[in-house]
């Protein structure tokens, strides 16, 4: 008596191989793509993806959850200034008053509730994937230009693998430090990444969320990549800041895409 299904290996990699090109069939054409899978790009993911928008994220690494899973100096332990732990609340994420104002949560336990959040909302994720450039059409951010991430290290004189595009009708940058999607906007003229400045908790936090937005027509920022693209002091490994940058991003997102479009959610479905 067998305890498993009788199924064969060819059968296996065909369910893989059909159900990940069946994603990658229906999100080339997508509503949100948001580059990086760090707290504020999932937290923003999770606004568009419940509000019934075709929501992809992409990120470089075979992990999601950026600095959130490892916080502050490899602990595991993340920080949240008030009034920040209403989102762990939202969220369901354990969390305990270290100081008044000041709460602490596990890193892998808050990383994977909020991952969860994001699929059980729908938003479909491409791991091992970067960000090679942008579509741009009419002076306007129209799509993110991909490849997988172990191209960018094989020896230079076979790495010439094309890239593929898809088309979204906004893209968030939300890789962090990087500000990779404004970077590329930036080797081409079109604006200007100035680069975060030094810690300084108290004031980084309300800066990044009061300017996450739009930031070229068709491409928002949230979370580090505004304080690169802004000049802003960077925050450490407090991440109250991110998950409400990525909220404000992700509802921003839904104002443009439905509220504005006369209640449209997808062009193509």
């Amino acid at each position: 008596m067998t305890l498993f299904a009788s199924t064969p290996e060819k059968t296996i990699t065909r369910a893989l191989t059909r159900a990940f090109l069946q994603d990658l069939q229906d999100h080339a054409d997508s509503d949100f793509i948001v580059v990086g899978g760090g707290p504020s790009g999932l937290r923003a993911a999770i606004e568009t993806a419940r509000a019934g928008l075709r929501t992809l994220i992409v990120e470089r690494n075979n992990y999601l959850g950026g600095g959130f899973w490892i916080g502050g100096y490899l602990m595991n332990k993340l920080t949240f200034r008030a009034p920040a732990e209403e989102e762990l609340r939202t969220l369901g994420i354990p969390f305990e008053e270290a100081a008044p104002g000041l709460f602490v949560a596990d890193g892998p336990h808050a990383c994977a509730k909020l991952i969860a959040a994001a699929c059980d909302a729908g938003a479909k994720i491409l791991n091992m994937t970067q960000l090679d450039d942008v579509v741009l059409r009419g002076g306007r951010v129209e799509g993110a230009v991909l490849n997988w991430s172990p191209v960018s290290h094989l020896p230079r004189q076979i790495s010439c693998v094309d890239p593929i595009a898809f088309e979204c009708r906004l893209l968030l940058d939300a890789t962090g430090h990087d500000a990779l999607a404004v970077r590329a906007l930036e080797r081409r003229g079109l604006t200007k990444v100035r680069g975060e400045g030094a810690m300084h908790v108290e004031a980084s936090e309300d800066a990044v969320v009061e300017n996450t937005g739009e930031v070229f027509p068709g491409l928002l920022a949230s979370g580090m990549a505004v304080a690169a693209v802004h000049g802003l002091p960077r925050m450490g490994p407090t991440f109250g800041g991110m998950l409400l940058s990525g909220r404000k991003a992700g509802r921003l997102a839904v104002k443009m895409l439905v509220h504005e479009s006369g209640g449209e959610i997808s062009a193509v479905r």
